[in-house]
């Protein structure tokens, strides 16, 4: 999956990010016995697709729930919160998140970090302030030899997926970025197994993932899942 045995660092904006883009990542890198610490910045209480089933007032607190179960499914027991609201990370001080990012890689001390890209991978943001923080954070307090990495597609993906995902306004114009692969710096094709893992800890974050197997199908969405491709952003 990727070289060496350190620990690995994910830094994302909302619940159900780091499942979508990395949960075979980690639950690989947990099976061998690799330590793996996520972040998120906010409980996406701006998230409800359902307010009957979903109220906006409770949100925060189902979505921390759902992701809880999915880490658990991955077998992922470090978590932190970095304490902001869903769509409000624009307005945070960047100074006061930059640190407290910072502080989580000096005492994580990762191999590998991963976070969204310049371009947020899907034009979110929370997801571009993410990056910023994330960034700033690896430059000042990253040991030597860590690597920072974004999420990519590559071009039969996006061939495939795009235009079936268009729709729903998965992405924004411009997003994702497309990155040959050849070019990757971590590339895992899931295994059956592994994909299955993934596709159950996804359902078990149902308030964002049940509308859109219903819209693609099962077949489709599992397929759409089944490979993590990331882009070496930059290295200590």
């Amino acid at each position: 999956m990727t070289e060496g045995r350190g620990q690995l660092l994910a830094v994302w904006a909302h619940p159900d990010d780091e499942t979508y883009l990395m949960a075979g990542i980690m639950a690989s890198a947990v099976r061998e016995g690799r330590g793996v610490v996520c972040v998120t910045a906010t409980k996406g209480e701006a998230g409800s697709q359902d307010e009957e089933r979903w109220p906006r007032d409770r949100i925060a607190d189902i979505r921390a729930a759902e992701l809880q179960r999915a880490l658990s499914i991955l077998g992922v027991r470090d978590h932190r919160w970095l304490g902001y609201r869903d769509g409000e990370c624009p307005k945070v001080p960047d100074d006061e998140a930059i640190g407290k990012v910072a502080s989580i890689v000096e005492e994580v001390r990762p191999e590998i970090v991963f976070t969204f890209g310049p371009d947020g991978h899907t034009g979110h943001p929370d997801h571009v302030c993410v990056h910023r923080w994330t960034r700033a954070a690896f430059d000042t307090s990253a040991p030597a030899g860590a690597r920072l990495v974004y999420p990519v597609v590559t071009p039969e993906w996006a061939e495939r997926f795009l235009p079936v995902l268009e729709p729903y306004d998965v992405f924004a114009p411009g997003t994702p970025r497309i990155v040959e692969r050849a070019e990757l710096a971590v590339c895992l094709e899931l295994s059956p197994e592994l994909l299955d893992l993934k596709v159950t800890a996804l359902r078990a974050q149902a308030s964002q993932t049940e509308g859109l197997v219903q819209a693609v199908g099962e077949s489709f969405f599992r397929e759409g899942l089944s490979q993590e491709t990331f882009e070496l952003g930059t290295s200590r």
